[in-house]
């Protein structure tokens, strides 16, 4: 599922993922990740999406990586953002 289908459901779902119960193997590897600078933002964010498949529970490297987010802070979609113009 990409990241403009998904439902606030579906992200409370893959929010909900404990880290130390996934298998390392089945993580999406950051340091693997390679997105087009040169594409559109949207674009750079659905390709970010297609690679890492959860981006609250990922690895790097032998690291097993859970990010979680306060409700008061800046969005999930705006952290992407942000590191997606840094690429």
């Amino acid at each position: 599922m990409d990241i403009f289908h998904m439902t606030q459901s579906d992200l409370a779902e893959l929010r909900q993922v404990d880290v130390r119960t996934v298998p390392l193997d089945s993580l999406a590897d950051i340091k693997a990740i390679r997105i087009n600078a040169k594409m559109p933002g949207e674009q750079r964010m659905a390709e970010f999406f297609s690679q890492i498949k959860n981006p609250y529970c990922f690895k790097v490297g032998k690291i097993a990586v859970g990010i979680s987010y306060s409700d008061d802070g800046v969005s999930l979609e705006q952290c992407l953002e942000n590191y997606l113009q840094t690429l």
